[in-house]
């Protein structure tokens, strides 16, 4: 079994024995209860891996000597999922499944049919839990890098986002492309390939203009429709083997 990931900051990686305190520090120790001699990887979740051994435990802490110091690359193309906001808990269901399935970046959508509307202090709070669920789910994935949850878009804010993507893909079940047909990037430095999920209500006629002037091609993810909470991971997974990234 691979093993656990916390995380850091840069600077306190940067030694060839790191004291993990804070937050994660008593997670290691006092949850997970980690004794000398077990590995760990340490991680500043932007892509920099270190491979360590436990050499001491507190109460709230735990020390580690690194073995290996190894920096990921950003794997290509950029997966980006504007996901529409969803009712109850399947918003952060939404980001768990996609932060497991390798997505690079996330944004939360306030489309014109999600029943959730996110406005004064809600909206930080509710911000702050998607970005907390990523970086749990990222800890869970044993990745390195977490994925980028940026500030709610609006519809504008999509179609620029598409606009700027080597590729752009509006899932619709009205179709006739099937996301399995649509043409992929190759893995250049471009932003790489943004996919839109709708909320339960589906698309107003004004966002699906929009999204088609931005240059965006409408694709079927399969012949069952999908609640806004799965359609994203599916259509990862999908674009994960398509791209080669899998």
């Amino acid at each position: 079994m691979t093993p656990p990931v916390f995380l850091a900051d840069t600077a306190d990686l940067a030694a060839d024995t790191v004291t993990l305190t804070g937050p994660e520090g008593h997670h290691a120790a006092a949850v997970r209860r980690l004794r000398p001699g077990e590995a760990v990887d340490l991680s500043d979740g932007r892509g920099l891996r270190l491979r360590c051994t436990v050499v001491d435990t507190g109460r709230d802490h735990i020390v580690c000597r690194v073995l290996e110091r190894t920096r990921e690359p950003a794997p290509r193309p950029r997966l980006t999922v504007v996901q529409a906001l969803a009712k109850g808990d399947r918003g952060e269901t939404a980001v768990e499944m996609m932060t497991e399935a390798g997505v690079d970046a996330i944004v939360p959508w306030a489309a014109e049919r999600s029943i959730t509307r996110w406005k004064g202090d809600r909206a930080a709070k509710s911000l702050a839990k998607w970005r907390a669920t990523a970086r749990e789910a990222a800890k869970q994935a044993r990745r390195a890098r977490l994925p980028e949850v940026s500030e709610r878009a609006d519809r504008a804010a999509v179609a620029d986002l598409l606009a700027a993507a080597d590729l752009g893909v509006v899932l619709h079940e009205d179709a006739a492309l099937r996301l399995s047909q649509v043409r992929v990037p190759d893995d250049g430095d471009g932003a790489g390939v943004v996919l839109v999920v709708g909320p339960e209500g589906g698309f107003s006629d004004a966002e699906l203009d929009a999204f088609d002037a931005a240059g965006a091609v409408r694709a079927l993810l399969g012949p069952d429709v999908l609640r806004t909470s799965t359609a994203g991971v599916a259509a990862l997974a999908v674009l994960q083997a398509r791209t080669g990234r899998w």
